[in-house]
Parts: structure tokens; C-alpha cells; sequence
């Protein structure tokens, strides 16, 4: 359900569904909108490609990261802490 509370049939065609790797992003952004790229770079290759590219509103993409740190929350009660390569509190 939406925030208006109105069922939304969400249609998910067999290539979407099958998803894409991406092991790299980077994300840029404006006063009105997020631009978040997801790549693809292969190892010992001098060149990445852009996978997929999202843009979304300013609270949709806090709605996202809020989303993100509460799934892996739960990940992390069930499987154990995630290791990162970014610096910050494991």
C-alpha cells in the first residue's frame, strides 16, 4: 500500500527480475534530486560500466537509506556483522 493507502499492483517483467550485479556506485546530487549509479567493475580492468542508473527525490532517498539500514539491521541479528571496507562503526 501506498501512503494514501491505495493498493499499487507492481508489474515485474522476467529481465528486470533477473537483477544485475553491481559492486561499485556512486551517487551525486542536486538541490531537487539523488543520481545513484550502480557498476559493474570487473577485476584487473582498467574500465567499469554503468549498470543501472536511479534518480529519485530528496525523501525518496532517505525513505531508501532509512530502508536499507533497517534491513540490514536484520540481516546482521540473523547472519552476523557485515564487514566493509568503509571506515565507521562495525
Amino acid at each position: 500500500m501506498n501512503e494514501k493507502g491505495m493498493k499499487v499492483k507492481i508489474d515485474l517483467d522476467d529481465e528486470t527480475a533477473q537483477g544485475i550485479y553491481s559492486n561499485l556506485c556512486f551517487i551525486r546530487h542536486n538541490e531537487t534530486e539523488f543520481v545513484i549509479d550502480f557498476i559493474y567493475v570487473q577485476p584487473h580492468e582498467p574500465k567499469a560500466k554503468v549498470r543501472a542508473r536511479i534518480i529519485s527525490s530528496p525523501g525518496h532517498t532517505k525513505q531508501l537509506l532509512l530502508a536499507l539500514k533497517e534491513n540490514v539491521d536484520k540481516y546482521e541479528k540473523k547472519f552476523g556483522v557485515v564487514k566493509s571496507k568503509v571506515s565507521g562503526p562495525e
